[in-house]
């Protein structure tokens, strides 16, 4: 008899660039699309899996995301980088604080844990205010750590100059924010069911991934489907987009959930 495998359970909780999707102001065919797919909020995600809710990045849409998918608990937040974009919500978890008497479990680099004390004093000064975010910090290294019984490891990328980290659970790997990973790390990516990279746009960038390079890691690597996300408005129309992509490669999309066998 076939032995039965956990589900680790991805929530897309926002699949957007710095400036989500649309773009204040802007008036593009992207920006004024009709299309839910194409309303994007800033990037992270929520798993579920060994009966933990662990979120990777805390975007500035925080709140809304946790109310529009109704997440009612979560156990831990992973970050991958200290840019705003992915860690400005952190505030809003206050909620949690209070309805479920608990303190949220963060882990993250010292990097990161020095960008967050300079963004977020009041959390970690010795005169914290009455109702500041309660949070446990753990650090991590380029090297596995768990959260209960979920084993997470590290994928060490580069976002221009700036160190940030992707993350493998079992056969699902999220890399988001680079333009460069080496081969050593590379070859963490192997043999994962599903691959989620960022993808920016369809021309070169500085600090991220294109369309083309992104699909150049894909094929190398070989996952049994890959979905892309971080995607700015430049990277065009959902629909249209996804059309010229190879079979086992989507774009993500906000609130998207999908299922991978652990």
């Amino acid at each position: 008899m076939k032995e039965k495998k956990d589900i680790i359970s991805i929530t897309f909780l926002g699949t957007g660039t710095s400036a989500g999707v649309p773009v204040v102001g802007c008036n593009c065919k992207v920006c004024t699309s009709t299309d839910t797919k194409d309303k994007r909020f800033r990037s992270s995600i929520l798993i579920s899996y060994k009966k933990k809710n662990i979120l990777i990045d805390c975007s500035p849409d925080f709140r809304f995301q946790m109310l529009r998918n109704k997440v009612m608990d979560i156990d831990a937040i992973v970050f991958t980088h200290g840019h705003r974009d992915h860690t400005a919500g952190l505030d809003d978890i206050r909620g949690y604080n209070y309805i479920l008497h608990k303190r949220i479990d963060v882990y993250l680099s010292k990097e990161v844990l020095l960008s967050l004390q300079t963004a977020f004093p009041y959390i970690f000064n010795d005169t914290r205010y009455f109702g500041a975010p309660q949070i446990n910090t753990h650090l991590i290294e380029n090297k596995a750590f768990s959260i209960g019984e979920v084993v997470i490891n590290p994928i060490k990328v580069l976002h221009n100059k700036m160190e940030v980290f992707g993350y493998r659970i079992k056969n699902f790997t999220y890399i988001t924010d680079a333009s460069y990973i080496s081969e050593e790390e590379i070859s963490k990516l192997y043999q994962s069911d599903v691959l989620v990279i960022n993808a920016l746009r369809k021309s070169k960038h500085i600090s991220h991934f294109s369309l083309q390079e992104a699909l150049t890691i894909i094929e190398k690597v070989k996952p049994k489907k890959a979905y892309l996300t971080h995607m700015s408005h430049f990277m065009g129309k959902h629909e249209e987009v996804e059309k010229t992509l190879p079979d086992n490669v989507f774009l993500a999309y906000d609130d998207l959930q999908i299922e991978v066998e652990g």
